[in-house]
């Protein structure tokens, strides 16, 4: 996938997050605003209630995005066999949007209305939803291949040495030199020697990535054992809210409550 199809994506997905917010609370305002002794009387009742039409298909639509974003991901996340389908990074994008989206679907469908067993489950999804925005930022503080696997300390040494060497070889930056110095310093020393605006750039790329994996090997150790204690919290979490979910729907199809089937 190239960049502008990868931006696209996230775009995408951002957009239908937001419509969905947009549109729901436009159609259902009036009734999710009623304290829930007056819904009975609005006119959009019959539709919105969660055994409603649009109520109970958001509850199935929802909780269907969730169980494939959260399958998907692990699937192709465990298994050597899909490693070719998509790079890891795209499949766990795939995997936030989903479970997002279908997080938003499940909250409008319990009508912001919840007790028992089922605000146990809601809850949990919650924690869920919230510690994988924080895994998410654990994830990319880690270095990884663009595949997907995380690099070893000496792979991400090897990386920032060559990034060092380049600096040195084609324009004579000893990175520890910039070390306590302005940039802007540095960018007029470039200009004076008539570097052109290429390459120019090219030193500009190269002096960020340098700073950036410098600063990110400081911080390794720590971002990997946070990572691990992540999972602590999201994946008992996950499993709790899934546990939930299967008993909500046995408990809805034993009342006889099968939608529009």
């Amino acid at each position: 996938m190239t960049r502008f199809f990868h931006r696209l994506s996230l775009t995408i997905y951002s957009l239908m997050v937001i419509v969905s917010i947009i549109v729901l609370t436009y159609i259902g305002f009036s009734y999710y605003n009623k304290p829930i002794e007056e819904r009975f009387f609005d006119p959009n009742y019959a539709l919105l209630k969660p055994s409603g039409l649009i109520g109970h298909g958001l509850g199935i639509i929802g909780s269907l995005f969730i169980v494939i974003g959260l399958f998907s991901y692990m699937i192709r996340k465990r298994f050597k066999i899909f490693a070719r389908l998509g790079l890891l990074k795209y499949w766990l994008e795939f995997h936030i949007f989903l479970c997002t989206l279908g997080s938003i679907l499940v909250l409008y469908h319990t009508t912001f209305k919840f007790g028992g067993i089922v605000s146990v489950g809601f809850w949990s999804l919650v924690i869920v939803w919230s510690s994988g925005v924080i895994g998410r930022f654990i994830y990319l503080q880690i270095p990884r291949t663009i595949e997907g696997r995380e690099l070893t300390l000496r792979e991400i040494e090897d990386y920032k040495s060559e990034l060092d060497l380049e600096l040195l070889n084609k324009y004579k930056i000893n990175i520890s030199d910039l070390k306590g110095k302005k940039y802007s310093n540095e960018k007029l020393k470039l200009v004076a020697e008539n570097i052109s605006a290429k390459d120019f750039k090219k030193v500009k790329g190269l002096i960020k990535a340098e700073k950036k994996i410098s600063k990110r090997i400081e911080r390794l150790d720590r971002m990997q054992n946070l990572f691990k204690y992540w999972h602590v919290a999201h994946l008992p979490f996950a499993l709790i809210m899934l546990i939930i979910m299967v008993i909500h729907i046995i408990v809805v199809l034993t009342f006889g409550y099968k939608w529009i089937f």
